[in-house]
Formats: C-alpha cells, structure tokens, sequence
C-alpha cells in the first residue's frame, strides 16, 4: 500500500506523554535557537534513524502525542514528519500510522556517516596530482595561524602601525563609493595604487619602472605563483637559493620546475655553482638585499655576474625584496632590477612587511614584454585586488604616511634588534652566538656544536618561544644548525622574556653551560 504522509494518516489514539513509542525520537528542542523548532525535530530524529537509536521497522509516535510530549504544537511535528516521509527516512501506512523505514537509501547513510568518529573504518587516499604529494613533503610554514609568539621571524611591529589614521582614511574612502567602484576592477591594479609604488620604488629604492609594469597582487607568494605560471614549463630548469625561503621552494615545485638548488655564502648566491649545476635555467629566484633566511646581502660583483649571465642565457630573475626597507646601517642598497640594463629581472615586493600581515597587498614590477603575458594570465586566475583596499592604500602613500611610518619603524626594528642582542649576550653565549644584522626583521643564531637545532626548536616552543630551524630550509647543502629568531614585532619586555625561556629550552637539552661558539 502507498504511504501517506503523517498529515493525511488516520488519527490514532494519542500516546501517554511518559510511554512513548520509540524513545530514541524524544528530541531536546531549544526554543531560544535560531533553528526553527520543526527543523531542530527533523534533524534530531533523522540523526537518530541513521545513527541506529531507533530500530529499522519500528513505529514512530503520531504527530499529536510527539506534540504533546515535546511541549510544541501539532504543525511543527506535522512539517518535520513530511519532511522524513518526503526523503525516505519514515513511511506512513493507511490504518497504522508511521514507521522507520527498513531500508534507508544508501546515500543518505552515506552523506551522514562519511565523517565518522576518528579512527573508525578504513578510508582511501584520493588521487591527486603528483605536484602536491611534493609539495606535502615540505617544511611547514613556521607557526602560522595565530597571534605570534617571540620569536617568530618576518613580523613588523605592528603594535606601531597607525590605526586611527588607516580608520580615518578608510571611512573617507567608503563614504565617497558609489556603484561604479562595486564592479571588477583591473587586473594590473588600481591605477593610482600602481602611480604610488612606481613613484615610491623609483625614489626609494632605485628601480626604474613606469605605472604600466606595477602589478598589485596579494604578497610576494601570489607574485612568485604568478611568474611561475608565466614563465615556466614542468620540467624548467631553474635556480633556488640554499637555505631558502619555503614559498618560493613551493612556487618552483608547484610549477614542475627541475629545481638546481645554488648554495649561498657570506656574499650570497653562488653565481658560479649556478652556472655550473644548470647553465640552461629559465628562471633565478634570489633575495638579494638580505637573503632569506641567512640575512646576507649579495656583493656587488655577483650581481654584476648574475646579470651577465641571465642576459646571455636569456633567464629571468626573480628578485624578492621583501624587507630592505629596514636596513639600519647606511641607505638600503639599490635593488638588483635598477641595475639591468636587459630587462631581465622581474621586482617582487610587498606592504604585508612593511604595514601589516593582514593587510595582503604586494606587487611585482615586470619588464615591459612581460607585461600581456601577465595579464592574460592574471584575467582567468584572481582577476585582480580588492579595489577598495588598494585606493586606501594610494591615499596612505601618495599623503606621506607611508614613508613616514617606514622611517618611525625602522627605529622601532632598531631598538628592538638591539635588546634582543644584549639579552642574548646575557642569557645565551653558552649556546647561541647570533649575527648582528645590518638589515630586516630576523637574526640567526648560530648554535654550538653537537646541538641540533630541531631539537632545540623543539624544546622551544614547549616553553613558548617560537624560533625555526635553519636546517629545515636547507635542501641540498647542509647548513650549520641555527635557529631564526624574528624581533621585530615583540616589545623588549616581552624580547627579554622569551631570551630567557629559550636559554631555559637549551640548557634542557645542551646538558647544561657550555663553551661560547
């Protein structure tokens, strides 16, 4: 006999509120939820059939008893019921009202199992590409995903940033919107975010640019990603510093580059080793004003060789300048792409360094015959930045903020650089000796030897000190164990406490002082 639904069954006595049918279909409802309470009644008895608390076959209470044990009306139970009848879940039989259904569609048991309890049942691994099982075997990212700790490295200090002008300027530019700023905007940038930064690094930083080559991405992870696609083919050879940064390991690796990994020394990239591991590379990435993570700076007779050489293997370098502003000795050097005279080097930078992480504005600076091959591709991935947030970002520039902020940072990173090297000298010579960098947001710290420095960061984070070990952004060339250790972002109250809490993490397993390295 068909089933009917509960609304039009025949009317059964109603049951005693205390001997319910199926006790399993009592659901506590919640009046004050923002869930309707027919909803709430429909889930909580659907879960209760698929999960096995109510018995295939059983017979379920009529509508008016429910209602009346549950304390709701009659129509709540009446649209939770219809609902189940309509999926499957309940049947409704003529003369002898509903009942659990014996044989539950197989999808639906499947769309609500499929979680399952941790440890319950064997699951397949699904197929993907083989790039990003690679990609799952690199070092993860340090620490990301909450509110950084000392010392995690590659944060600006922005406690300093000026959130009440930022405010102000915002709300000036939401008052002034009207409908034509909610379309799309331009793929390359908004125009006058793209006149600033031009202007900025032609003054700042000696790159020689127009507008037209600015385009404004999310970080100098998007840039590179980008220039990936653009420039390179699976099976491309390019050059990697040795240490590196990851995202950049990561952007080689998702593109199916053949990865030459060039080491790097006291004056950076070895150009020559370069050469002599893959002559033939399509593209370099390098960090030449303060390589990351080592912090040195690349000399000026490799640069004048790495430029030789790209021009002559028609290479393209990929120049990642993520941090010069903050340089404390002198002026900060003049980027590497001012340099080149063949339109060979593609500028990387970004404001999530200077201003703020969250911020996620950077850009790349491409020479001129790059510029349409960018942008086709740029049109079919993110299209282009949020409009708005960039035309903020033009005012805070284009008013002086910017520079200004740059220069009361830089002190702030200054003074910060140097409690965290006489707090070090205090509490850590018997582990640690750390370089006084000239320039940025980080310093490595050289550990003694026979201390291994995942360990140590190990041991480190237990007492709540973030420092990452150099060793995991070393591939092919082994690096001397050091940890990074980022001040930038931490006040010297809270620099010299972590100081002390990481020595406490290296006498754990230094077996106590030591000989200074």
């Amino acid at each position: 006999m068909s089933p009917l639904p509960p609304s039009r069954l025949p009317a059964v006595p109603p049951l005693m509120p205390r001997t319910p049918s199926v006790p399993g279909l009592l659901i506590p409802l919640d009046p004050r939820s923002p869930v309707p309470l027919h909803r709430q009644l429909y889930e909580g008895i659907r879960e209760a059939i698929v999960s096995g608390r109510v018995p295939a076959g059983g017979r379920v209470p009529s509508t008016r008893g429910l209602a009346k044990y549950l304390g709701v009306s009659r129509t709540t139970v009446m649209v939770a019921f219809e609902q189940l009848v309509t999926e499957g879940y309940l049947v409704g039989t003529v003369g002898s009202g509903s009942y659990v259904a014996r044989h539950i569609p197989d999808h639906l048991l499947q769309a609500r199992r499929m979680p399952g309890p941790p440890g319950g049942g064997i699951t397949t691994a699904p197929r993907v590409a083989a790039r990003v099982g690679m990609l799952r075997e690199l070092p993860r990212g340090p620490f990301l995903g909450r509110e950084p700790r000392p010392f995690r490295p590659g944060i600006p200090p922005v406690d300093e940033f000026p959130l009440a002008l930022w405010s102000r300027l915002a709300a000036r530019r939401y008052r002034a919107l009207g409908a034509a700023e909610l379309y799309h905007g331009m793929p390359a940038g908004y125009p006058p975010l793209r006149e600033a930064i031009a202007g900025y690094l032609t003054a700042a930083r000696g790159v020689r640019c127009t507008p037209e080559q600015v385009m404004v991405l999310s970080s100098a992870q998007e840039a590179l990603e980008l220039a990936c696609r653009v420039l390179l083919d699976p099976g491309d050879p390019a050059w990697l510093e040795d240490p590196t940064w990851i995202g950049a390991r990561g952007a080689l690796v998702a593109a199916g580059a053949r990865i030459a990994h060039v080491p790097v020394d006291g004056e950076g990239l070895r150009v020559d080793l370069g050469i002599a591991a893959a002559p033939d590379a399509r593209v370099v990435y390098v960090s030449p004003s303060h390589q990351y993570p080592a912090g040195v700076t690349l000399s000026v007779e490799r640069r004048l060789a790495l430029l030789r050489w790209a021009e002559r293997a028609g290479a393209w370098i990929l120049e990642d300048d993520y941090d010069s502003e903050f340089r404390y000795a002198g002026r900060p050097l003049t980027a590497l792409q001012g340099l080149d005279p063949a339109s060979r080097v593609l500028y990387i930078g970004t404001f999530n360094k200077t201003l703020f992480p969250a911020l996620r504005t950077g850009y790349i600076v491409l020479p001129p015959s790059l510029v349409e091959p960018f942008l086709a591709v740029r049109r079919i991935g993110a299209q282009h930045a949020p409009t708005v947030d960039q035309a903020i970002l033009a005012d805070f520039i284009d008013q002086g903020h910017y520079a200004r902020h740059v220069r009361r940072v830089r002190a702030t990173c200054e003074e910060r650089r140097d409690v965290l090297l006489a707090a070090a000298r205090r509490d850590l010579t018997s582990w640690l000796e750390l370089e006084e960098p000239e320039t940025g947001l980080h310093t490595v710290g050289w550990l003694r030897p026979g201390l291994d420095d995942r360990i140590a960061s190990d041991a480190a984070v237990r007492l709540g000190v973030e420092v990452a070990p150099l060793s995991g952004l070393s591939i092919a060339h082994r690096a001397r164990p050091g940890l990074l250790l980022g001040y930038a972002a931490y006040r010297p109250g809270e620099i010299r406490a972590g100081i002390r809490r990481l020595a406490e993490a290296l006498a754990s397993i230094g077996g106590g002082a030591g000989p200074a390295v």
